[in-house]
């Protein structure tokens, strides 16, 4: 009779996607959960990703879907939703009905829709209708972040009838995030809040409204992140309600979901200034999708420069009786876009603090526009000194100092208004700002240089 192979753990490796492997090859699943539990979440990442697609679906065929879960739970949506994806629909909702709500939603977001409404139609209808209301909210609001597992009850509720429902339902309560207990009226309204250790010290027989915090701290479905961020820093709670328009409670967002999101905004946007369209990429990715989501960055950028790159055509006979000009055409271009990049950072700040508002141009405009004739003119005089004092001729110099002058004008300006444009149009101004400004900042630098250069052309020569 043919028996698996027995794991020999006297011959672990210090690679341990090959410890992972050889426990998958032994088919010894309590002995691989319990190795891949006593790793870091970094580690988890890593050994799962050296697997193959073949074993790392079998690694999921052998833990249950609590174990499956928790190993979920220490990876990356990004990652965790390609493993669910390749999973049988009925085996990847059985693990996903393990999960916490906003964890679950956020793996289903992650997939193609077709994909997520097969797993959802094989989940328990209850938790898939929750999860579709989770899923038609923004990521980045209460809603889109915010958990469903929370402890409400009436208010006319005793004390001793409370610790009864706790004590009962002990098993289901057991992976709640619990630090308060919500009080609502009888249309489901949140009108008061308890603390854990409310519950210790009235008489049993007393109800939760005569002891609950009323009047609680809570925030609409709709808050956006930036906002949440404030709250936390402002209060130093466990958790918020988050309540719906007709302000009954539908989920509590927790402070670290916050934070998580934060990081995962400001990795998307160091993303799209890198040129990686379509989110996180990982090398465990398939190649034709690696290379389709730089491409279509690249691609963009060929035509960009092109368009800069004809402004020197334009001027190509200028450029030859006056050679000298090619030193200072990328400098007088990189360092108006790098002006005008400072105005975008800025920008981008504040609009995520609300500190500007989209139809706020006329405002950022005159602010940066003041700032960069200031800047400008240090800037101009500065390089033009440098032109003058290299060739020790004054026109040369004032051709070169006038057009990184006009130059950072532009791109200070530009700067500033490029990302509220874009907001104002629903485009991401994180990914967009920087191809166009610096298309622009080349584009003008080269024609400031060339045409003044044009104008002046028998004293420069």
């Amino acid at each position: 009779m043919d028996t698996a192979p027995i794991f020999d753990a006297s011959v672990l490796s210090e690679r341990p996607w090959e410890n992972i492997q050889a426990l998958i090859d032994a088919g010894d699943s309590v002995e691989l959960f319990s190795y891949i539990d006593q790793m870091s979440p970094t580690e988890t990442a890593r050994a799962i990703s050296r697997l193959s697609a073949e074993n790392q679906g079998r690694l999921f065929q052998m833990l249950t879907p609590s174990d499956a879960a928790e190993i979920i739970e220490d990876i990356s949506d990004v990652q965790a939703a390609d493993l669910i994806d390749d999973l049988p629909p009925e085996q990847a909702a059985a693990i996903l009905e393990e999960l916490d709500s906003d964890h679950l939603v956020d793996l289903l977001g992650e997939m193609d829709e077709e994909d997520a409404e097969a797993i959802l139609g094989r989940m328990n209808p209850e938790d898939a209708e929750e999860a579709r209301q989770f899923m038609a909210y923004p990521a980045d609001t209460a809603g889109g972040l915010m958990i469903s597992e929370f402890l409400s009850f009436p208010a006319d509720r005793t004390i001793a009838e409370v610790l009864k429902d706790l004590q009962e339902n002990r098993e289901a309560y057991a992976d709640y995030n619990v630090q308060y207990f919500y009080v609502t009226d009888n249309e489901e309204r949140l009108i008061g809040v308890l603390r854990m250790h409310d519950l210790l010290f009235p008489k049993r027989s007393a109800t939760l409204e005569s002891i609950m915090i009323r009047n609680p701290l809570k925030l609409a479905v709709e808050s956006r992140l930036d906002e949440l961020r404030e709250f936390f820093e402002e209060h130093e709670l466990f958790g918020v309600p988050v309540v719906d328009g007709d302000g009954c409670m539908v989920g509590v967002v927790l402070p670290e979901s916050v934070e998580e999101a934060r990081r995962e905004r400001t990795v998307r946007q160091f993303l799209g200034f890198s040129g990686i369209i379509g989110g996180e990429e990982f090398r465990t990715m398939p190649l034709l999708n690696r290379s389709g989501r730089r491409l279509s960055w690249l691609s963009l950028n060929i035509v960009l420069n092109i368009i800069a790159a004809s402004v020197i055509a334009l001027y190509q006979d200028t450029l030859a009786a006056a050679i000298t000009l090619a030193v200072f055409l990328p400098m007088v271009s990189d360092m108006s876009g790098c002006s005008g990049n400072q105005a975008v950072a800025v920008s981008m700040r504040e609009l995520s603090l609300g500190l500007v508002r989209p139809n706020e141009l006329l405002r950022v405009m005159r602010k940066e526009a003041v700032l960069g004739i200031l800047n400008g003119l240090a800037l101009g005089v500065l390089l033009g000194g440098v032109a003058y004092l290299w060739k020790g001729n004054p026109f040369l110099g004032l051709v070169v100092g006038g057009a990184l002058a006009a130059n950072t004008i532009v791109a200070v300006t530009l700067g500033g208004l490029l990302p509220l444009i874009l907001k104002r149009y629903k485009m991401d101004p994180a990914l967009v700002s920087a191809p166009l400004l610096t298309t622009v900042t080349d584009m003008c630098g080269f024609f400031f240089v060339l045409s003044f250069a044009s104008a002046i052309l028998p004293r420069l020569a």
